[in-house]
């Protein structure tokens, strides 16, 4: 192991740290939306929406994040919709996280029992009150697992980012690689980087289970 490499390299790493957490993040926070929009859909049973939002579910989940990363990226471009390469990442990343996040979010739904829209309903609260004080604050509790687990998974997914030319933790690593051979110090590094982001988020999500589960939601 080579120190002098590591010292060397250590400052694009952390530029292309940042780089993979911000468009991460980007795309996390907006897949956090369609999902719960998509769960909504579903949960109301919407006429048609329902349809169109099972149909998106079923795309976005049985194809590679790369394949729609390449559609997005290269193919969009062909109808006129042109973009940069950041942009195409972040809705690539929210295009295949929706559809994750949205089963997590309708799975906590519908573990609600109806007994309880119904007491909320006797009480005279309205279906808008109903979802935000009683439903919504229990499924988001019931969800936290999953939701974890899928914010992990699509952080991961970022490391596919380099097919399109975005200068990430994997695009660094696998260009100096490439340039000076020095495998063993860009892998450790690679590893040590990913750890530094996905390993907070990973023990927040276990603490934030335990809180709640000692809060007595999701027991």
């Amino acid at each position: 192991m080579d120190w002098n490499v590591i010292a060397q390299y250590l400052p694009l790493y952390k530029k292309a740290a940042w780089l993979t957490l911000r468009l991460g993040l980007a795309g996390i926070v907006i897949a956090i939306v369609v999902g719960l929009v998509c769960a909504l859909v579903q949960y109301y049973k919407v006429p048609v929406l329902r349809r169109i939002v099972g149909a998106y579910i079923e795309l976005s989940r049985n194809t590679p994040l790369l394949v729609q990363l390449f559609f997005i990226y290269y193919g969009l471009p062909k109808i006129g919709i042109k973009t940069n390469a950041e942009i195409c990442g972040i809705a690539g990343l929210a295009f295949l996280g929706g559809s994750y996040m949205a089963e997590a979010f309708r799975s906590g739904l519908e573990s609600i029992e109806p007994i309880q829209t119904e007491s909320a309903m006797s009480l005279g609260m309205d279906r808008a009150q109903t979802m935000r004080y009683i439903i919504l604050p229990q499924a988001m509790s019931i969800s936290v697992p999953a939701f974890v687990a899928n914010v992990i998974f699509l952080l991961k997914e970022t490391s596919v980012f380099s097919a399109i030319s975005l200068m990430d933790l994997m695009f660094t690593a696998k260009d100096l690689i490439g340039l000076y051979y020095k495998t063993t110090e860009c892998l450790s590094l690679l590893v040590v980087f990913y750890l530094l982001i996905l390993l907070p988020v990973s023990l927040l999500g276990s603490w934030l289970e335990r809180r709640l589960r000692y809060a007595g939601f999701g027991a």
